[in-house]
């Protein structure tokens, strides 16, 4: 069974931290409160208290999330090496910071739908669409600069798992804040922004997308909707 030595060493790491806070926490409270009581020691020593806790639960909430998509692509694919896994799974949270439209459930729901539900870093489709989240190359090769990644060739970048969900969230993030809408965001994403927009100016009539668009955007909200409901 292979042992994920990173993640191992992520929670040592983090556990050391905690201690070594809490250590401070009661050294500060002794010294302290040993002497005289005065509000503004006890004011400091609450501070120092607070900045604890809002610590361990935002590493809490890194976890939970990082298990989640784990969890997802186990779903999919079970024989990806468990520390790309990890590696992916905390890129996903990443972008979930990054952008305040995306949250983990949606790239998630997008991955597995681009991806024809197998979280395969190298699939590939007919149009020439790569990786995880389905980059185009010409698309890809613009993104790539505004990322800062060094355009070497489409396999190198669009195959990378990590450049693919940054360049992918970066395109789904602008279409999304361009309609200011998550349901037009995903239709320009499949099938370009002149028909969403046209789309959109017909009130999201049918008949107005491409057949795999319209049939696109609700499967990846059906995606999205299943992820929010799911507990780890």
């Amino acid at each position: 069974m292979e042992i994920n030595y990173k993640r191992r060493f992520s929670v040592l790491f983090q556990g050391v931290i905690v201690i070594l806070v809490l250590m401070t926490a009661f050294a500060f409270s002794f010294k302290y409160l040993a002497k005289d009581d005065t509000n503004e020691k006890m004011q400091r020593l609450e501070r120092t208290l607070q900045d604890l806790r809002a610590a361990l639960h935002s590493d809490s909430i890194r976890e939970y999330n990082i298990q989640k998509v784990m969890a997802i692509i186990d779903n999919f694919n079970p024989t990806m090496a468990s520390n790309l896994k990890y590696d992916i799974a905390n890129e996903v949270y990443k972008m979930s910071l990054k952008y305040d439209n995306l949250d983990v459930d949606l790239i998630c729901a997008t991955i597995t739908h681009e991806s024809a539900m197998t979280w395969d870093p190298k699939v590939k489709s007919g149009a020439g669409a790569m990786g995880l989240m389905q980059v185009m190359p010409t698309t890809g090769m613009y993104i790539a600069n505004y990322e800062e990644i060094t355009w070497t060739s489409p396999e190198d970048v669009l195959y990378n798992p990590i450049y693919n969900i940054r360049i992918g969230c970066r395109y789904l993030s602008s279409l999304i804040d361009f309609f200011d809408d998550v349901d037009a965001g995903l239709a320009a994403y499949n099938g370009g922004q002149k028909q969403a927009a046209l789309w959109v100016a017909n009130g999201k009539a049918n008949g107005i997308l491409w057949a795999e668009t319209q049939f696109y955007v609700p499967a990846v909200l059906k995606l999205y909707q299943e992820y929010q409901g799911l507990n780890i």
